[in-house]
This record gives C-alpha cells, structure tokens and sequence, in this order.
C-alpha cells in the first residue's frame, strides 16, 4: 500500500510540475508582443506609416487547438488572480482602445470567458446622452471605476475624446486639449485612490482593417458591428494616426503608461494580452479548503408530479 502512494504522489507530482511549466511558458510571453507605447511608435513617422505589427509575415499563424491550449494556462491563472482579488479587496480597471477592427472585444471575450462576472465587469458605453453632453466630460465614466474586490474592463474609455471625438468634429479643439491636459492627473488620482490602471491600445495594420471590414460586410453574424463610423475610420486612416500620436504624446506617463499590442494576427495578440495584463497584477494562489460534498438527503416519500412541462424541442 506504501509503494502504491508513493508511485500516486510522484505521478501527481509530475502533473503538477507540467502543469506550472505550461503556465510559466505561457507568462513568459508577456514581453514578447506587448511593448510600451514610447517604443512602439516613432512619433516624427507615425503620421506617415502607420505602425505594423511585429508578427505579421514573421511567424505562422497559431491553428485553433494550438490557440486554445496556450489560452487555457492562462483562464486558469485569470481564475487565480480573480479570487485573490476578492481575496485582498484589490481594484483594477483595464482600458483597451484601437482603431477600429483592432480586437479589443475579442481580449476582452476571452478574458471574461472563465471567470464570475461578479468580478469582472466590461463597460462599453453608447453615445452619451444630451444630459450627459451637458455635464462634466469624465462624469459618466467615474461611476463604473472598481470597488474592492473587482476588475472593470473598458471596451473604449474617456479616450474617445482623443480618438474618435477629435477626428468626426464632436469635441472642439479646445476640448480635446483640455482633455489631453487634465487626463494625466485625473489618472494619477485615480491611482492614488488605489485603483491599478492599465492602459491598452490594440494596433493593427491599414491592410488588415481592411480586410476586417470586409468579413464584417460579408458575414451576417458581423454586421451590426458596421456603421458609418466606420467607413469614416478607414477613410480617415492618418487623422487617426494624427490623434493617437498626439494622445500617446500627452498621455503615456510613467504613472500611467500605454502598452501597444500588435494585433494582425488576433490569436497571438489575445494570448500576448492577456499573459502581459497578468503579469502587471501581483497576485498569489489564495489556499482554498478542500471540499467534501455532503450526501444527497434520503428520498422521503416524494414522487415526482404527473405534471405537463413544456419541454424545449430537441431539434439537435
């Protein structure tokens, strides 16, 4: 009996320590596609030649089984950093902005995608309102910043008035320069608060948008995400890029700085993404107790009902 716990115990422990190597290449990516905004655009140029994404032409793209097993270690460590976060009352909110067809929802999919949306909360605001027009601009973002125990995730941020406000005329010049003045307090404040800040932008190539819009025109399933805003996005290409420089040039301090994520090829950029955002947050393990399930009580008598459900067709 000995001899048998001992071979049990070294085969679990060969599993765990797969296990944690898996878990440990997966992190070990977190340097390799994300690079901080300074290093990512050279700002004399960015207006001329939008910023390419380091993978494209430069490796294969991942098959969709190879996606999901580097993606697995990494929901897993999400799981871990989610119940520390409930664990310690820690608060962080994660910004994604891009252009257009850059993939933010798609980050943001597969991060939520394992863990309790109770923790993690995606804002993703429509046009403001003509009472919120009237108001204080950050107004009606201040109120979805985390509480204790949670991680809110933007799906575009205040950033709209340096991005899509400034280039289709909605925000004055004037308001787009008192934004890009005030934001780097505000972001500091909300710091000092305790909240942890992180800052994404999702980079992808001219021709790859391109090719994204199109998908979008030709797959039904996509077409509620096209909008004449978007046909603007493509035609003004270098306005953007005009905007994001200047929005990277006032905004990316080293308080609150921004992380470029190159993302023509989506699967490389997710797993990049996500194993980076992990590897900003310090969390641990919480120890868990074990489980022991208790015994289903005994019958007593009940009997199902002769009742007439309304059963769902079983059509598959």
């Amino acid at each position: 009996m000995a001899k048998d716990k001992d071979k049990k115990s070294k085969k679990k422990g060969k599993k765990d320590n797969r296990e944690e190597q898996e878990i440990a290449a997966a992190l070990d990516e977190a340097t390799a596609g994300v690079v901080p905004a300074a290093e990512a655009v050279d700002p004399p140029a960015a207006a001329e030649e939008p910023a390419k994404s380091k993978s494209s032409g430069e490796s294969t793209a991942l098959s969709g089984k190879e996606f999901d097993k580097a993606m697995k270690p990494l929901q897993v460590e999400l799981v871990k950093m989610q119940e520390w976060v409930k664990y310690t009352g820690a608060k962080i909110c994660v910004i994604f902005e891009g252009r257009d067809t850059a993939g933010k929802g798609g980050v943001i999919r597969r991060i939520t995608e394992r863990v309790s949306p109770r923790v993690f909360h995606v804002v993703a605001l429509s046009a403001p309102t003509e009472r919120e027009k009237s108001q204080m601009y950050f107004q009606r973002y201040l109120p979805h910043l985390p509480a204790a125990g949670e991680v809110v995730l933007f799906d575009r941020s205040w950033y709209n008035r340096a991005g899509v406000e400034r280039v289709m005329g909605f925000a004055t010049e004037k308001q787009v320069e008192d934004f890009l003045t005030i934001t780097p307090a505000l972001e500091r404040a909300i710091i000092y608060s305790g909240v942890t800040l992180i800052k994404y932008w999702l980079e992808v190539s001219m021709e790859e948008q391109a090719k994204r819009f199109q998908e979008r025109n030709n797959d039904y399933r996509k077409i509620w995400k096209l909008s004449p805003m978007d046909l603007e996005a493509q035609h003004r290409w270098y306005d953007y890029s005009r905007a994001r420089d200047a929005m990277f040039a006032a905004t990316d301090t080293p308080e609150s700085p921004w992380y470029v994520v190159p993302s023509d090829d989506q699967r490389r950029a997710r797993l990049n993404c996500i194993s980076h955002f992990l590897s900003l947050i310090p969390y641990e393990e919480v120890p868990r107790t074990p489980i022991t399930f208790p015994k289903r009580q005994a019958k007593g008598g009940y009997k199902e009902p002769d009742y007439p459900y309304r059963f769902v067709p079983e059509k598959y």
